[in-house]
Order: C-alpha cells, then structure tokens, then sequence
C-alpha cells in the first residue's frame, strides 16, 4: 500500500517542532519545503487566518505535487483593537524580529492596566490536495500580556503571553506541555484526528465528494 506523501508547508523551524508530534503515529511520508525543491515563501494576502491558511495549502500542494499541511496563526490583543491579528507575522513591518515585534507590542500597551491586557492566540490549520480540496481545522486560547517578557522557549510572541492557567508564559513551559493547550496544539490535534479517520484517508486518496476545491472548517 503506498503511503501518503504531505509537505509540511512552513519555512518557521519553531512551526515544525510544534507540528511533528501531531503526526507520530499516522502513516504518512512526511516531508519539507527543502526536500521538495521549494524556496519561495508563499506571500499572504487573506484577510482571516481561514483565507491565508488555505490558500498556503493550496499553493504549496500544487507545487509539490502531493497534499499540504499549512496554518495560519495570529494573537489578537483586546486593547488594541485585535490587532495585530493576521498580520501578527509582519506586525510593525518586514524589519523586525520576534524580539521586535514584542518590544513594539509593550510599547503601544503602555499604560493599559493588567485587567485591559486579554488576548488570545488562534491558530487554522489547513491540509490540501493539489486538486483544490482542503480542510480547515481552528484552535484559540486565551490568555494576557505580560509588562515584560519572561521565558526564553517558544517564538513569536510567547515571551509575552501569559497563560493564567499554568501560571507561566508559553516561554517558560516545556514544549509538550504548552502543545497541550496552545492555539496550533488544538488545530492540528483535530487535524490530525480527522486523518485518523475514514473521511480522512478518502481526502488524501481523492475519494471524497469535494474533489475541486471545498473547504469545511471544523474546531
């Protein structure tokens, strides 16, 4: 029986190590952007975490000849609005880093007290087949930004998310246990249950009704 071939569709080493352990288990040829010979970022343009993430699936599917897993995440801060939300990967602009990023973040919530400084990471998940179809899978977990950064593990704007929870930023957390909780642990936790399935392995053979492009979101 062959085996189904998945591109993991990010450049972001953080992402792959969040990513992998999802997969343990399932039998799939996993495989990067690398292997496949792809160099060229997909340049996002939705306006939702849903358009970009599907649309990521779909570019790198088509280019690597087999399905795609993508996602798409973001943290939406109460007191700014929900930015920067998508854009939380270009949030100030291309210049910066992570490290930033978050100094620009504390820089625009100075002066909102704890109580004002929810927010929430989410994350959609998307696989793909070169024909179209795809699926979209949601995760969200809420949380608050720290005055400061603490913790020196995860990326992006862990540092500064404090899950009230654990009692701890995801920074200052073992990687397996904030891929219990986290916004990219639920999405593709569904992701990967729904491979798990009969409907699952009918979308990678191509033997499902939405053979031409349909998306069901689920999460």
């Amino acid at each position: 029986m062959t085996v189904p071939r998945i591109v993991l569709a990010t450049f972001n080493p953080g992402k792959v190590r969040e990513i992998l352990p999802f997969f343990d288990g399932l039998a799939l040829a996993l495989t990067s952007l690398g292997d496949c010979g792809i160099e060229a970022p997909f340049e996002e343009a939705g306006a939702t975490y849903e358009e970009n993430a599907r649309a990521k699936a779909q570019h790198y599917a088509r280019l690597a000849g087999c399905s795609a897993v993508a996602d798409d995440s973001g943290i939406e801060i109460d007191a700014l609005g929900g930015r920067p939300g998508p854009l939380s990967a270009r949030y100030g602009g291309e210049g910066l880093d992570d490290a930033g990023r978050c100094r620009l973040m504390l820089k625009e919530l100075s002066g909102v007290e704890e109580a004002g400084r929810t927010g929430r990471y989410v994350a959609v998940a998307a696989i793909a087949r070169p024909d179209g179809a795809s699926r979209l899978f949601r995760g969200v977990c809420e949380g608050r930004i720290l005055p400061a950064a603490r913790g020196d593990g995860g990326f992006g704007y862990d540092p500064l998310f404090y899950y009230p929870p654990f009692e701890a930023t995801f920074a200052e957390v073992a990687q397996k246990k904030k891929e219990r909780v986290s916004h990219r642990g639920q999405a593709f936790r569904q992701l990967a249950e729904f491979l798990r399935t009969e409907a699952g392995r009918d979308f990678l053979a191509g033997r499902d009704s939405t053979a031409g492009g349909g998306a069901r979101p689920s999460g």
